[in-house]
C-alpha cells in the first residue's frame, strides 16, 4: 500500500521538472536570504521557507507572504552554491496554496493571480482595467484618482482598449491551459 505523500514531497514533485537540484540538498548557507531584495519585507527567509519545508511545517508555511513577496529577480536562484532553483520554488508555492486554497487574509497576490488566470482564460489576453481593479482598492482616494485619471486618459487616446481582446480559436486555448492549470469553475 503507497502512504500519503509528505508535504516536503508534494513540494519536490511540484519542483520535479524544473531546472536545478531538489530542495533536499540545501545546505542552509544563507547565500539566497543574503541576496533577496524583499528579505526585509518576508515572514521567513527563503533560506528558513526551505527548512521549514524539508521539516514538513505545511501550515506555518502556507500560512507566510514570503513566496507572495518573492520580486522573481532569479538573484537567489544564480548564487545558490546547491544550485536549487529557488524563484521556481516561490512560484510553485504560490500555485500550490492557490490550489489548496491556503494562504495569508490580506495578501494582494493570490487575487491578483485568480484575476489573471481567469481573464486568460475568458479571451486568451490580458486586460489591464479588470487586473487593476484586484489592486486599485487597496491605494489611498487621492492614488486612485491619480490612476482612474490616468486610465482614462489612455483610454480616450487609445492605448488601453475599452473591451478585452479575443484570441482565434479560444475554445482550444482553453483546452490547452485546462490541461496545464487546475481551471474548475471558469467556464
Amino acid at each position: 500500500m503507497a502512504s500519503k505523500p509528505t508535504f516536503s514531497d508534494e513540494i519536490a514533485n511540484l519542483l520535479h521538472a524544473s531546472h536545478g537540484n531538489p530542495i533536499k540538498i540545501c545546505m542552509q548557507c544563507g547565500t539566497c536570504a543574503g541576496t533577496c531584495p524583499s528579505a526585509p519585507f518576508m515572514d521567513h527567509t527563503p533560506r528558513r521557507l526551505i527548512a521549514m519545508i524539508n521539516a514538513n511545517m505545511k501550515e506555518e508555511v502556507l500560512a507566510s507572504n514570503t513566496y507572495w513577496y518573492c520580486a522573481s529577480c532569479y538573484h537567489c536562484t544564480v548564487r545558490c552554491p546547491c544550485e536549487i532553483d529557488i524563484a521556481g520554488l516561490m512560484y510553485a508555492l504560490k500555485r500550490y496554496s492557490m490550489w489548496k486554497g491556503q494562504f495569508k487574509e490580506g495578501l494582494i497576490g493570490p487575487v491578483f493571480s485568480e484575476t489573471f488566470v481567469k481573464t486568460i482564460f475568458r479571451s486568451g489576453r490580458s486586460y489591464e482595467p479588470i487586473l487593476a481593479t484586484t489592486y486599485l482598492f487597496t491605494f489611498g482616494l487621492q492614488d486612485f484618482i491619480t490612476e482612474a485619471q490616468t486610465a482614462t486618459t489612455m483610454m480616450l487616446k487609445g492605448r488601453l482598449p475599452l473591451l478585452p481582446p479575443r484570441i482565434k480559436r479560444l475554445k482550444n486555448f482553453r483546452r490547452m491551459i485546462g490541461r496545464v492549470i487546475p481551471v474548475g469553475g471558469l467556464e
